[in-house]
């Protein structure tokens, strides 16, 4: 087995036996459901001060209204608990004093902080699969047809955001790892979900990484193609810095 492969299968028993992802996983499903159930059920009722909130898809209706809602929801509900979470698996290490063990190890700082990336990733990608069948269930039991093909095209703008939306979040991972702090990666979530907002508000989310996604997921004609592409850069970069950051770690600083 490769020296990644190694520190996946670690990371993987860690994060089984972990209870923030566990906890991180049930509160990121259960109060998209219950928030989502709420603001739609408020919605029907005519309440207005909902229906405000949701601007322009207090107009919609049936799956559009749903996928809608939810986008809303996920987008900044979702980006905090991606920046939790993978601050967590990054931090955990100089929060529990176990960061001086890893030195001992055969196998590179570096794989460890790319299986940890790869951990992170696969739960992602195991939310966006639960989150979108959790809605599609939601759906039903609303009495939304079952078999409307516009249900379905608007059900995969949510794999494809929760995906971004985790992709957004890597930056945390390494700030956790620069400060060796885990309140530091989560303080940067924080941080750049306010940018996110301030953003949105200014009304330049289109050509932002940060907000591109859920704009896209709420409107998908508001946002060009090549804008979501550009996510994919964050990735990369602060992905690839993390692993520069651990395998230059030294314990004495």
């Amino acid at each position: 087995m490769s020296a990644i492969g190694i520190a996946v299968a670690v990371e993987t028993r860690k994060a089984v036996a972990s209870r923030v992802v566990p906890w991180t996983t049930g509160i990121l499903a259960g109060g998209l459901a219950a928030l989502t159930s709420g603001l739609l059920a408020a919605a029907s009722a005519g309440d207005e001060r909902v229906l405000a909130r949701l601007g322009p898809l207090a107009e919609a209706d049936g799956w559009a209204l749903l996928v809608g809602t939810a986008a809303q929801i996920l987008a900044a509900g979702g980006f905090g608990a991606c920046g939790i979470l993978i601050a967590w698996l990054y931090g955990r290490e100089f929060a529990d004093g176990t960061v001086a063990a890893l030195f001992a190890l055969p196998v590179r700082r570096s794989s460890i902080a790319l299986g940890k990336l790869v951990v992170y990733l696969a739960w992602a990608a195991i939310m966006a699969i639960a989150l979108t069948l959790m809605l599609a269930l939601l759906g039903l039991a609303a009495g939304l047809p079952a078999t409307d093909p516009d249900g379905a095209v608007q059900l995969l703008r949510i794999p494809l955001l929760t995906m971004l939306t985790a992709l957004l979040a890597v930056p945390a991972g390494w700030i956790a790892s620069l400060a060796r702090s885990l309140l530091a990666g989560i303080a940067a979530t924080i941080v750049l979900l306010v940018v996110a907002q301030v953003s949105a508000v200014l009304g330049v989310g289109s050509w932002v990484p940060l907000v591109a996604p859920a704009l896209w997921a709420i409107d998908p004609e508001s946002v060009p193609w090549p804008a979501l592409v550009g996510v994919l850069i964050v990735p990369v970069v602060f992905g690839g810095a993390t692993a520069i950051t651990w395998a230059r770690m030294q314990l004495d600083r």
